[in-house]
């Protein structure tokens, strides 16, 4: 069974954001402005990424 991959690109900084906020992103591994990382599409991954949206840009991967 494969799992969808996303590509998260932070686009915007932490600093100053909500704790939980800066939180989720290091949660996501994200700490710097245009890091990118590929995580499977799991629901928690998902739920990771609608807290921080405005944070980050998202690309469905094949």
């Amino acid at each position: 069974m494969s799992e969808k991959k996303i590509r998260i690109t932070q686009v915007a900084s932490g600093n100053g954001r909500k704790p939980g906020q800066q939180a989720t992103l290091v949660g996501l591994g994200l700490n710097k402005i245009g890091k990118n990382i590929e995580r499977d599409a799991t629901p928690e991954v998902l739920g990771m990424v609608n807290k921080v949206k405005h944070l980050l840009k998202v690309e469905e991967l094949g």
